[in-house]
């Protein structure tokens, strides 16, 4: 394949980006004069990088010169700056306007070198610079990185959120700029046959000096990219071995019929699917209540397939969650028993079941499914009420049964 594409992919309308900057400004100046503070433009804006969306998330980082309450600083500065916000709890504390696009203030330290970070989030002004920096060095950069991240963003793997654990922006930015455009990311994750180790800063003198000295949590990712603004973190971190093997199927795919629709999102078809569950959760909006959703999904899945032959099934999260089956009733379920040597284990056990039968040495029960997934879910929600009380599931509906 050539390493050029001969389509275009839609970018946001450069009349778009402006006024999306122009607002960001408007509301950094805002900051600036309630409180006196260094204030900066951070994530894609920044670097030219987005990609187009119905609706945009942009970063403003406000930078404090101590890590002393910095979150609660911010919150006085926003109020004294009549900014209507909603705070937004997590490693640190940020905000979040939401206006027609969502602006995210993050409190960050004003530090001189990385070493000094006490949350990712101070790294961003390293980050910025980095990728600007590269940009100057291949024209042609930018472009390719609004391909890779609109190409990642339609597979559903764009996001280093827990409920995506897949690639964040600035991932893709350093991944692009690493193998120079995006059909040699592509190409790259395509062959990949065993974890991928990148060091473009040269800190170590070899892979095994990487895997000897970096966090060993954070060397379970796929890809090991040692961020070259800071040599102590995994800027992969995040991606999960699913989802890294889910956007390789795509890559392969795209490299032998390369065309428009691996860019474009498509919309799950619940004609494919036979259940479909609306869940809700009263946790924070966004990862928090993203990740509790998605976990209550797989607590659901695994329940299920005692009684359910799962032949597809599919996660979708915006403010709430929906739940996509298609499935096919067992027609009976096996239960395992104790050994026989426990008489008076087996004694107990056929008293708790009818068809009891034993096998190599070990007693098991037959039991017959005779109700169907409503059924299976009125029963799993009683069973389960403290369950999801812990998890903060307070919405479980069936939308759809066939």
């Amino acid at each position: 394949m050539k390493n050029k594409i001969k389509f275009e992919i839609p970018k946001p309308d450069e009349k778009e980006v402006r006024k999306l900057k122009e607002e960001a400004e408007k509301i950094s100046q805002t900051i600036r004069k309630s409180g006196k503070v260094e204030v900066f433009i951070g994530g894609s804006l920044a670097k030219n990088t987005i990609i187009k969306k119905d609706k945009y998330d942009i970063d403003i980082f406000v930078r404090f010169p101590e890590n002393k309450n910095i979150s609660e600083k911010l919150e006085k500065i926003l109020k004294k700056s009549k900014l209507k916000s909603e705070k937004i709890h997590g490693s640190r504390d940020y905000f979040k306007l939401k206006r027609k696009n969502i602006f995210e203030i993050i409190p960050v330290l004003r530090i001189r070198k990385p070493e000094e970070a006490k949350n990712v989030t101070d790294l961003s002004y390293f980050h910025v610079s980095y990728i600007l920096k590269q940009m100057k060095k291949n024209k042609k950069l930018a472009d390719e990185i609004i391909l890779a991240k609109t190409f990642c963003y339609a597979q559903k793997c764009y996001g280093a959120e827990s409920y995506i654990k897949g690639f964040s922006g600035y991932a893709l930015e350093l991944l692009v700029s690493y193998y120079g455009s995006f059909l040699g990311f592509v190409k790259a994750i395509a062959k990949a046959k065993k974890q991928i180790i990148i060091d473009p800063g040269k800190y170590f003198k070899n892979k095994q000096e990487i895997l000897l000295n970096l966090n060993e949590a954070k060397l379970q990712s796929p890809i090991v990219f040692v961020d070259p603004t800071f040599k102590q973190r995994n800027a992969l971190a995040a991606l999960s071995s699913e989802t890294f093997s889910r956007f390789q199927k795509a890559c392969i795919k795209f490299l032998k019929n390369p065309s428009k629709k691996f860019f474009h999102q498509e919309k799950i078809n619940e004609k494919n699917f036979n259940v479909i569950i609306e869940a809700e959760t009263g946790k924070q909006e966004g990862d928090v209540a993203g990740s509790k959703l998605l976990k209550f999904f797989n607590f659901l899945v695994r329940d299920a397939e005692n009684y359910f032959l799962i032949l597809r099934k599919d996660f979708e999260y915006d403010k709430k969650a929906r739940y996509y089956f298609k499935l096919k009733r067992r027609k009976e379920r096996i239960f395992e028993g104790p050994v026989v040597s426990k008489l008076q284990n087996i004694l107990a056990f056929k008293n708790k079941h009818k068809n009891v039968f034993i096998k190599n040495g070990r007693a098991y029960a037959r039991e017959k499914i005779n109700f169907n997934f409503s059924n299976y879910l009125a029963r799993f929600k009683k069973k389960n009420q403290q369950v999801m009380k812990d998890m903060g599931i307070n919405k479980l509906k069936i939308v759809k049964f066939k």
